[in-house]
């Protein structure tokens, strides 16, 4: 076994396996071949074949001598873990010589250890047996029952011993049978688990270092198993207390540990727990408790500011050990979810969290892109507008490495394109940098400096609007960095890998919003009618559905400036229009994303309440989004399709085409509220220099001659209105298009807009 190379093994192996199971052998002589044999499977893996091979091994398992049983174990399971299924077989054998051991002591005096029978062969029957997870599956096998009381006897009977070496060989064999338990996975009935789980809740809080280790990552094996979770919570307070030992093993364990047992009704104790103790950790430890803490809090986040607000704890308590992967994250998730005011919520945040003299890179880094791409949202604050939004990222400029640099660059650039106030600020900085030692910052410098030159306003705002959505990927660079680190049988890295219920909720919200923003193709039989055509076409035709959502904006949201240079064109929407509309006091919030894909209830209901007053409640655009809306509409004038409006209420979206001097425009009403839109109505204004055929849902036209009752808009649904336009004069202002609706709030909202309709 130990000079043989591959060609002696291949002459002599038949040999060995010939003196292995001649019964004129002796128990020495078989113990020496079977040890043999592994030697030479091990160095050459295809050299028996277990179909028959197995009959062989069957009979050396009945062999009486505890020490010939040892032997044959460790040659058989090298084979088992090499040819598992040609092996299965042998479990009732292997089951038999267990149920001998444990549950009828039979044992010679020779191999009793501490009076435990033969503990080297219990661990060795017991690890064949956790290459067969589906053991016990079948209720019908012989083995099974006695399997199951075999188990459950060693851990009925594992206690802690006044003898050290008892112990340590009783707690062998225990850990092995729990290991057992957790490969069967739910299959194990849930009294054992439930007793596993309890001995290892001891063994977690006695002082050996040893057993604690060993308890703290098996506890984490069992864990995962499903329903057993809640068991490991009953400790957690215990688990907490290990992360503060003296070991610094131990201490990863309970890391594990608490990584396994966290969910969304714990994350945020365990994750505030972890993020305190961070204070205090050693710096061996710090890198990986804040790669999990950033893992849990990506993963149970039922609300995603509270991520935001724990990876800048992160930042400010141990912001050396937070890896560009974890801010990187951030800026994903910001970005990927523009619903809600998650991103105004990250811009405000991070000014504040910039604003002082001393702030990490990381924050610093994580604050430039973020306030380049949303700091529009919080510009209308007091205190944060586009120019102080320059100035609290730009103290930080001298004391900030290369890369960060290079993101500021792209920030001022950003700034300046939206506050004109800024372009003076931020020239200095560009004509400086022109001539920089480090190649990026010349670059990116120098080409941000001349773009202006170069491109007219409309190509320099539409190069430097926000970025797109960012590709979603199976796993997180966070998560291939923690299977970099542990490996794929880390109980951690099996619990990242697992998607919890509120990833899989904001996945699902992500992937409407992807299927959202795509617009649909224009089928070639939909040519753009021109107006001399039929207009007695039905309405029930089937039309292209635009899906809608905030996403499609392309920066819809934006603030622009109400002054641009070199641009003469008059404002599409007139500050004192809006104005005179009845406003609402508070400000519209976003709702989220839905497919406005359903039907639409005809019927020109309105809402009975008795407690609604005879004269309703006027509401019309708040003056917080006439910015929006002129960037909304400046975008639609370049692009097929996009959302022209939103609010909480409604999201109003247009897709049109044109050939020539016709044109075609599909626009979309989205209810985005809780509740039905009752006597929702569209007038559409008709200049003279403009021929309109319009068909839409019953009753939606509001016509000058007929006075429409209007339709009822149900909830996540849209209703549709068709515009088939020919231009028959030079014109320079865009149709207006005027929307009604009541709310079961008994509110009347009166929607002034303006179609994306301009001579090009």
């Amino acid at each position: 076994a130990n000079i043989a190379g591959l060609e002696l093994i291949q002459a002599m192996h038949v040999e060995v396996q010939r003196v292995l199971v001649a019964p004129s052998s002796t128990e020495q002589v078989r113990k020496k071949a079977a040890l043999c044999l592994l030697r030479l499977t091990r160095t050459s893996p295809n050299l028996l074949s277990g179909r028959e091979f197995a009959p062989r091994v069957a009979n050396l398992l009945q062999d009486q001598h505890l020490g010939v049983l040892t032997s044959v174990m460790s040659l058989l399971s090298c084979l088992a873990s090499q040819q598992t299924p040609e092996y299965e077989g042998l479990i009732p054998h292997v089951v038999h010589i267990l149920s001998k051991l444990v549950m009828k002591k039979n044992c010679a005096r020779d191999y009793l250890y501490y009076r435990t029978p033969s503990p080297w062969l219990q661990i060795k029957l017991l690890k064949f047996l956790q290459l067969y997870p589906n053991a016990i599956e079948n209720n019908t096998a012989e083995y099974t029952s006695q399997l199951i009381n075999v188990v459950s006897k060693i851990m009925i009977e594992t206690d802690v011993s006044e003898s050290i070496n008892k112990s340590n060989a009783d707690h062998a064999i225990l850990f092995e049978a729990v290991n057992l338990i957790v490969v069967w996975g739910p299959t194990c009935p849930v009294e054992m688990r439930e007793g596993a789980m309890k001995i290892l809740g001891k063994f977690i809080s006695v002082r050996e270092p040893n057993i604690r280790y060993l308890g703290l990552m098996t506890m984490a094996k069992l864990a995962q198993i499903e329903g057993s979770v809640e068991g490991a919570k009953k400790h957690q307070a215990t688990v907490l207390v290990s992360l503060k030992d003296a070991d610094i093993s131990v201490r990863r364990r309970a890391l594990d540990l608490l990584f396994v047992i966290c969910d969304t009704d714990n994350a945020e104790r365990i994750v505030d727990e972890l993020v305190a103790h961070l204070v205090v950790a050693d710096a061996s430890i710090r890198e990986e408790m804040v790669l999990k803490i950033a893992i849990l809090a990506e993963k149970y986040a039922t609300d995603l500011r509270w991520y935001v607000d724990t990876i800048l704890k992160l930042i400010s308590i141990s912001g050396d050990y937070v890896s560009d992967p974890i801010w990187h994250r951030v800026v994903q998730i910001v970005t990927n979810h523009p619903q809600g005011d998650l991103q105004g919520y990250a811009a405000a945040t991070l000014f504040v969290a910039v604003s002082p003299h001393r702030a990490h890179e990381t924050t610093v880094r994580i604050a430039a892109y973020i306030l380049g791409e949303f700091g529009f949202l919080i510009a209308e604050r007091p205190g944060m507008s586009g120019e102080e939004q320059f100035r609290v990222l730009h103290q930080h400029w001298f004391t900030v490495d290369m890369q960060t640099r290079a993101i500021l660059i792209s920030t001022y650039a950003k700034l300046a394109n939206l506050y004109e106030e800024c372009r003076p600020l931020v020239a200095p900085v560009f004509a400086r940098s022109k001539n920089s030692v480090n190649v990026e910052i010349q670059q990116r410098c120098a080409e941000y400096a001349a773009m202006r030159e170069a491109f007219s306003p409309e190509a320099v705002e539409d190069l430097l609007r926000e970025m797109p959505p960012f590709e979603d990927r199976r796993r997180s660079a966070l998560e291939l960095r923690l299977l970099e680190t542990e490996g794929e049988n880390s109980a951690a890295v099996a619990k990242a890998s697992v998607p919890s219920a509120v990833e899989e909720q904001r996945a699902l919200q992500m992937m409407q919003h992807a299927q959202m923003m795509q617009p649909p193709t224009i089928e070639e039989e939909e040519e753009p009618l021109s107006p001399s055509q039929s207009a007695n076409q039905s309405t029930d035709e089937p039309e292209d559905e635009v899906a809608i959502s905030p996403s499609d904006e392309n920066g819809a949201s934006e603030e622009v400036s109400e002054e641009r240079e070199g641009n003469d064109q008059e404002e599409v929407y007139d500050q004192d229009e809006i104005s005179n509309q009845p406003a609402e006091d508070k400000k519209f919030d976003s709702e989220d994303a839905m497919h406005l894909n359903g039907a639409v209830r005809n019927a020109p209901t309105t809402f009975a309440n008795p407690e609604r007053p005879n004269s309703p409640k006027m509401v019309g655009i708040p003056k917080e989004l006439i910015p929006a809306m002129r960037k909304a509409f400046s975008n639609l004038t370049t692009s097929p399709s996009g959302v022209l409006f939103e609010n909480s209420f409604l999201q109003v979206g247009v897709k049109h085409e044109y050939v020539g001097a016709q044109g075609r425009l599909s626009v979309f009403f989205g209810n985005l509220h809780d509740t039905p839109l009752a006597n929702f109505k569209v007038r559409v204004d008709q200049p003279d220099h403009l021929k309109m055929q319009m068909q839409g849902t019953q009753n939606l036209i509001d016509d000058e001659e007929y006075d429409s009752v209007g339709c009822m808009v149900a909830t996540k649904t849209q209703a549709k209105l068709l515009i088939l336009v020919e231009v028959t004069a030079p014109f320079d202002d865009a149709p207006s298009m005027r929307i009604r609706f009541d709310t079961e709030e008994g509110e009347h909202h009166d929607y002034p807009l303006r179609l994306p309709l301009v001579a090009t």
